[in-house]
């Protein structure tokens, strides 16, 4: 190095460094920083994993007790298997227009991802309307959970889905005043992107519902 170039980097250095100060460091985020968005998918996965298994409880839970009737009414007497079919069909399709809402977001459409989030909305009030007519005619029946050990794990199983549901609801319709106030962030998308596991999984979840609980126990009773 030359005597001038050794005056002009003298010139140029910072006079906390002349006074003996540590000179800063700065890490490449990529490589040494958090990850917030690894982060927070990894633990909404654990989440998801644990509730997986409390449903598993709920599912063996039921399968145990599906035929203690107590002398009371049995699916048979109790489902409406066009009506579930309906609900179901209704979650369904509540997960094709949370998908497209997805797809939109990608293309930072907000008037589009706000429409699709809200059909979503829409879905799912819709089913949670057919769930609360369902069991308030069971239960004006006659048929509530203290009727027998079939309706008490009944009532748990569907009605844990059904809470699940309205938490969802209620997370959605917090992400669509979020979005127009803080836009397509990196924070907004991960809460899109969780919210979407969530719903797919509520998906799921019911799916087994309507096979083990409602068709099966029509079919077999």
């Amino acid at each position: 190095m030359t005597a001038h170039t050794e005056n002009r980097l003298a010139e140029n250095r910072p006079a906390e460094l002349d006074a003996g100060a540590e000179a800063p460091v700065f890490y490449d985020t990529d490589e040494h920083g958090h990850h917030p968005e690894s982060g927070t998918m990894l633990g909404f996965w654990i989440y998801l994993m644990s509730d997986a298994l409390i449903f598993a409880v709920l599912f063996a839970t039921y399968g145990v007790l599906s035929r203690r009737y107590a002398a009371g009414p049995s699916p048979a007497d109790l489902f409406d298997l066009p009506l579930v079919a309906l609900n179901t069909a209704l979650l369904l399709f509540s997960s094709i227009t949370y998908g497209v809402a997805m797809l939109e977001a990608e293309k930072r459409r907000m008037g589009l991802t706000l429409f699709w989030l809200g059909l979503t909305g829409v879905f799912g009030l819709a089913f949670l309307g057919i769930e609360l007519y369902e069991f308030h005619h069971m239960i004006s029946e006659g048929a509530g959970p203290w009727r027998s050990a079939f309706l008490s794990a009944f009532f748990a199983l569907v009605g844990t889905h059904g809470l699940h549901v309205t938490f969802g609801i209620i997370w959605l319709v917090t992400l669509m005043f979020q979005l127009p106030m803080h836009g397509f962030i990196p924070e907004n998308h991960r809460r899109l992107m969780c919210l979407g596991m969530f719903w797919h999984f509520l998906d799921v979840i019911w799916i087994g519902v309507f096979t083990f609980v409602y068709l099966m126990g029509v079919l077999l009773a």
